[in-house]
């Protein structure tokens, strides 16, 4: 996957060991390091952050461009982890970027001056002309003519611009001096244009949009990648790893690498340090992985590199179903990975069981029992799966399928005295509060039509008179019992003005903020719908040590 401001390509400069961002965890966002950008729940973008990139946004930094905002780099480097950032003012239009297009754009704003410029000459060549030919009215009348032929006429090429520009001068050096300071100050436009663009400018805080700053993990990383092939998401591939019993310092194979979450998620597991000669020796962690498809090899290759997981993760490019496990083709025992943790994401995995045996040359640890793990969608494939374990003395054979749910805790509130916000139930919480609402809309219907007839001049002065009555006898209530066409402006009226739905929301939110949301309502929980991950059924083995009679 292709970081935004990533430089492709970086190697360990000068042969230095490079630092993974996703086990050494600095204190704040570093200028070339990787980055996770939240932008809301299950969704996060991975970029590299870089704030020496110019891409002709009027900043001197990269900007990573969502739909929540524009973000310049040079606002996320230096922050904590964890932190809120506010969106910038950043102009992702074409008249704020540089390169090709800034270029096209300044092309044609000089252009637009030459043709500024080139009315102008035409009407003073123009002038000359009518001088010259004095007395002859048709051809003044043949000029003006040609004078509206040419305003019409389209714009001329910038060639054909410059062979007129002299041909201006050679007939009227007057002409030619009348017109110099309107170039000139036509030409100065698109070049304060262009010295306006180049200037680079402080961010300025949007009003709305942000998102917060996380550290790499294997968990985001395979909530944010690219999915090349189905991915093993984390409630399977964290059970998965410790039914494996995959700790630091164990070797593990990995055979079906594809979009490389399950790797990230290996090479932390069994992560040990580095190596390093002053301290004592210990057993190194190591996955080797193994993938079939080129392309997604060489794309897996490059970000293992980007991701300084070389020293940990070997990738292999390999049909595994024919040519095994062994690191070289010379089938010789040093060039076993000696591994005592397997998992198998292929298609066909019981075509594969044939190279997993303690026979020389093993790619196993003989010296201790060795787990295996498959991943199969299918239950045809895992009926052809357990029945080769079987036959090859792998014992405690079980299937699992992982159900993962996410059960959503929140407060509920009902009631109408929370109209309007968010997440909130606007239903009646009791009857007094229906009726309320129902006398308040009824109300409301009235104060209408007898403002709508009112206006009309429909009612009589007896009819304004009689309702103004009976409105006093029944204030609040107003009901349409014989009534209904009300025609007057009493207390009806003007309880349906003061209680209209927008005057009531905003009573609602003024009256919100002065409360404790977050503690009222009645607390209930539910289960969510499907969460991000595949359906597979996961197959466990274990494969004893090799031992002799000796």
């Amino acid at each position: 996957m292709a970081l935004p401001g990533a430089q492709g390509g970086e190697g360990l400069a000068g042969g230095s060991k490079k630092r993974s961002p996703f086990f050494h965890i600095t204190p704040t966002a570093e200028d070339g390091g990787l980055a996770m950008l939240h932008l809301k729940r299950d969704h996060l973008l991975p970029v590299r952050l870089n704030s020496t990139a110019d891409e002709g946004y009027g900043t001197e930094c990269a900007v990573t461009n969502t739909r929540f905002g524009s973000f310049p780099h040079d606002t996320l480097i230096g922050l904590e982890w964890g932190s809120q950032v506010r969106a910038s003012k950043v102009d992702t239009g074409s008249r704020g970027r540089k390169g090709k297009k800034g270029k096209a754009l300044d092309v044609e704003g000089c252009a637009e001056a030459g043709a500024e410029e080139e009315t102008v000459r035409e009407e003073v060549s123009e002038q000359v002309s009518k001088k010259r030919g004095a007395g002859e009215a048709g051809l003044e009348e043949d000029g003006g003519l040609a004078k509206k032929a040419r305003r019409s006429a389209p714009l001329q090429q910038p060639d054909a611009i410059a062979n007129k520009k002299e041909e201006a001068d050679e007939a009227d050096e007057t002409g030619t001096n009348a017109t110099q300071g309107v170039s000139k100050k036509a030409k100065s436009q698109p070049s304060a244009n262009m010295n306006g663009e180049g200037s680079a400018k402080a961010p300025v805080e949007a009003g709305s949009g942000f998102l917060h700053i996380l550290p790499p993990t294997p968990e985001d990383w395979t909530l944010s990648l690219d999915h090349r092939t189905q991915v093993v998401y984390t409630p399977d591939y964290s059970y998965i790893l410790q039914r494996l019993r995959v700790k630091p310092g164990s070797t593990l194979i990995e055979a079906g690498a594809g979009s490389g979450s399950f790797t990230h998620a290996a090479a932390r597991a069994v992560f040990s340090g580095h190596p390093d000669p002053a301290r004592k020796k210990r057993r190194m962690g190591k996955v080797y992985s193994y993938e079939y498809h080129e392309p997604r090899v060489q794309t897996l290759r490059n970000e293992i590199h980007e991701h300084g997981l070389e020293e940990i993760v070997q990738l292999t490019h390999r049909d595994v179903c024919n040519d095994g496990f062994l690191l070289s083709p010379e089938n010789t025992s040093a060039t076993s990975p000696r591994a005592n943790a397997i998992f198998l994401d292929l298609p066909a995995p019981w075509l594969a069981l044939k190279h997993l045996t303690h026979a020389s040359p093993s790619p196993l640890n003989s010296e201790s029992p060795v787990h295996i793990c498959t991943f199969s969608p299918c239950i045809e494939q895992v009926t052809a799966t357990v029945s080769q374990l079987r036959k090859s003395g792998w014992t405690e054979v079980e299937m699992v399928e992982v159900q993962h749910r996410r059960i959503d805790v929140r407060r509920e509130q009902v009631g109408l005295r929370n109209e309007g916000l968010r997440g909130v139930n606007a239903s009646a919480a009791t009857v007094e509060e229906a009726v309320g609402r129902l006398r308040e809309v009824e109300c409301g219907m009235h104060s209408f039509h007898s403002q709508v007839q009112h206006k009309a001049g429909i009612n009589g002065a007896e009819d304004q008179k009689k309702q103004q009555q009976v409105n006093g006898e029944d204030g609040a209530q107003a009901n349409g019992n014989g009534n209904g066409n009300g025609k007057g402006k009493g207390g009806g009226e003007k309880k349906g003005i003061q209680g209209s739905k927008a005057a009531r929301l905003e009573k609602i939110k003024r009256e919100a903020g002065e409360r404790k949301l977050w503690k009222e309502g009645n607390l209930v929980h539910r289960t969510e719908g499907e969460v991000k991950t595949h359906t597979s059924y996961l197959v466990f083995a274990v494969l004893p040590s090799s031992y002799s009679n000796l």
